[in-house]
């Protein structure tokens, strides 16, 4: 695995000795995310947990103007648009990488333009065009894994292996990045809990992270915070899953995840502190 990764204006290490695990701070600008939908959809309330984040040490602010939730209808172009090209154009000089959650080519590159260090994929970069947009940036990109689209995927999904199957489609997409000439360097694989995955499809999942990761030779992100995985193990509504979602990530690091996508920014890296000292067998300085 390459020591850093090449994240639009940052090069942020994950694999060099002293390198820790990233906090990636969900800002949904969304007025039904599953979790936070409407909380922070105004421009002005956006801002202000973006700076609370920052202020709390995150290392990468993931925008997302279209919600991904089980069930969720696609939204327009436009609209997406109008959601989240005025956080980008506010933020973009915040000294943080500011990533984009779009499958949308048109989002991607008017995100790029206006000043966005990763696109956060959850189609895999696979829409006609996609791959046009991003390859001659600097820019990052995560590449997920998902069955089915957001509407339906969770009626009724089915795999042989999962593990297999994710791999197999992230290889794919890997070499058809690598095809256009992307470097290895700019790439993170997703392996996306809850898209398209029963509660044991996502067990399974986390209990081979590391594995995963060593079998693609790239940076892998868990993203699993507040989501439905969690409340099937903890028997917990969204709002009372900060407990599960910080053993989540904390075991997701465990097993060698370079970045954890949160929407507790704050918590997580205070858990994350402590397992690093006792991790590194050093005391809290």
């Amino acid at each position: 695995m390459q020591p850093y990764f090449q994240c639009g204006r940052y090069r942020l290490p994950v694999n060099t000795p002293n390198a820790r695990p990233l906090v990636m701070g969900i800002l949904n600008v969304t007025p039904d995310s599953f979790s936070d939908g409407g909380q922070f959809y105004s421009l002005e309330f956006a801002l202000s947990h973006a700076e609370q984040m920052i202020a709390d040490g995150v290392d990468i602010i993931d925008i997302g103007g279209e919600s991904s939730r089980p069930g969720s209808p696609p939204l327009s172009l436009s609209e997406e648009l109008d959601r989240v090209m005025p956080v980008i154009y506010a933020l973009r000089d915040c000294g943080k990488p500011l990533s984009i959650d779009t499958y949308k080519p048109i989002v991607m590159r008017e995100a790029l333009a206006a000043g966005a260090d990763l696109i956060n994929d959850i189609n895999g970069f696979r829409a006609e065009g996609a791959l046009d947009a991003v390859k001659d940036s600097d820019c990052g990109l995560c590449v997920m894994h998902m069955q089915g689209q957001p509407e339906t995927m969770q009626q009724q999904p089915e795999y042989e292996d999962v593990l297999n199957q994710v791999s197999t489609f992230l290889h794919s997409r890997v070499a058809a990045m690598e095809a256009v000439g992307i470097d290895r360097s700019r790439m993170m694989i997703d392996p996306g809990f809850g898209f398209g995955k029963t509660v044991e499809h996502n067990v399974a999942l986390l209990k081979n992270i590391g594995k995963l990761q060593q079998l693609m030779d790239l940076p892998l992100l868990a993203g699993m915070s507040r989501k439905t995985m969690i409340g099937d193990l903890t028997g917990k509504p969204v709002e009372q899953r900060l407990a599960g979602s910080l053993a989540a990530a904390l075991f997701a690091v465990a097993q060698g995840a370079k970045v954890v996508r949160v929407h507790d920014v704050v918590e997580t890296i205070d858990a994350l502190a402590i397992w690093r000292a006792g991790s590194a067998g050093s005391a809290v300085s």
